[in-house]
């Protein structure tokens, strides 16, 4: 069956919960073992100290391990990304921040795409920094190439352990070749230490681009967002295969960073919708930055759907995505006081950051989500004063037009 067909039931036992339809929230600490022996079987799987034995389902512990709703809501995010294995963690950020803490120590090389969201890149350039592991940066517009050669002449190929994309790239919709990074992280792997390449797919969803069908070993996502998608709770999701997961579910046990058992049942109500929710939003998105882009207070309109069918991003667009999204960034003619203008004379489209939600949002990228980029980076990467975002929701695209255009009536 397509997931969409199974985002009801997958996973979930009535007859186990009195016949309820649904999933009930398992608001517990803590699980009764059968037996001791039940109980250390169940502990050694999960410490990692033996592999599950075939038809050994994973028994119920202790709610930072792992909970009945964590479970279903896992299981049914696999399907879409077509994964062996899922975690959810309480935010987009935990999700980020475990897998880099996994799959990177002091002394090891991190090779990321620019610009990204800027709490990501926050982490990347003074967290690990500050524990001894080091970054280097690139730009969609640098080819296979071009970043093969930064790692070389950088002396530091050899410390290589981790791929991070961001693609498309928030604010600016830039799009990364998941599988020309695929082959970076295959050309600098070792014998003895495999470069994983890891893809956040937050502004696309499972639904548009499946990472791991192109070469992603790992796929990120801020669950908060289309996943969520009603701004009522905070969430991160990573997937991939069994070997993968395994390491970064047992680190997950001891930061205690999964999601709690109220906001996986939240996210169970909300995958069921996922799909005409996304595509609605896409639908609504398309006629939105075709008015933006005949606008003539709007100077560039960053959108997947206005690339030029001759340039190499539309080719890669199309071979990498199904949708060109729901997300926009334009730029306001004018400066800071232009923008801020616009945004504030909005009022069906809400002024927040986040994204992906039922409700359109609109955001200043430069003093916002990225401000604590330098001002050099920011403008380096394309973020600059007179940036919007906005991220497109679902109310009728005739006002979300009308909204728009009595905004920049006013700038």
């Amino acid at each position: 069956m397509n997931p969409e067909s199974l985002m009801m039931t997958h996973g979930y036992k009535p007859e186990l919960s009195e016949g309820a339809i649904k999933p009930p929230v398992f608001q517990t600490s803590t699980f009764v073992f059968k037996t001791a022996e039940t109980g250390k079987a169940f502990f050694e799987v999960a410490y990692g100290l033996r592999e599950k034995a075939d038809q050994e389902e994973l028994g119920l512990i202790y709610s930072r391990i792992n909970n009945p709703n964590l479970e279903i809501l896992e299981d049914r995010l696999s399907l879409w990304d077509k994964a062996e294995q899922c975690a959810v963690f309480e935010s987009g950020m935990s999700a980020i921040s475990t897998v880099m803490l996994e799959f990177l120590k002091p002394g090891d090389l991190l090779l990321y795409s620019r610009p990204t969201y800027g709490g990501t890149d926050h982490f990347i350039n003074h967290f690990l920094k500050e524990i001894g592991v080091e970054a280097i940066g690139f730009r969609p517009d640098q080819d296979e190439a071009d970043i093969a050669k930064l790692l070389d002449e950088s002396g530091k190929a050899h410390k290589l352990s981790l791929i991070y994309i961001e693609t498309p790239a928030n604010p600016t919709n830039e799009l990364i070749d998941i599988a020309m990074c695929r082959r970076l992280a295959d050309r600098y792997s070792r014998s003895d230490k495999k470069v994983h390449l890891a893809t956040d797919n937050t502004y696309m969803g499972p639904l548009w681009c499946s990472p791991l069908e192109h070469g992603a070993d790992i796929v990120i996502y801020s669950a908060t967002k289309y996943l969520g998608g009603h701004s009522d709770l905070i969430a991160g999701a990573v997937l991939g295969n069994a070997a993968v997961m395994q390491r970064i579910k047992v680190l997950r046990t001891f930061l205690g960073n999964m999601a709690s058992p109220h906001t996986c049942w939240l996210l169970l109500r909300s995958l069921e919708t996922l799909k005409v929710r996304m595509e609605q939003q896409a639908r609504t998105a398309e006629r939105v930055a075709a008015y933006l882009k005949k606008h003539p207070k709007i100077l560039k309109v960053h959108y997947l759907g206005c690339l030029p069918e001759v340039s190499e991003a539309y080719a890669l667009y199309k071979r990498q995505y199904t949708s060109p999204g729901a997300m926009i960034a334009f730029e306001v003619k004018g400066k800071e006081a232009e923008a801020f203008k616009f945004l504030n004379s909005l009022k069906l489209v809400k002024l927040a950051v986040s994204l992906g939600s039922t409700e359109s949002l609109g955001q200043h990228p430069a003093t916002m989500t990225h401000v604590g980029l330098d001002p050099e980076m920011k403008e380096f990467m394309g973020i600059n004063e007179r940036l919007v975002r906005l991220s497109v929701g679902l109310e009728h695209e005739e006002d979300l037009v009308a909204d728009i255009e009595n905004a920049l009536s006013l700038v």
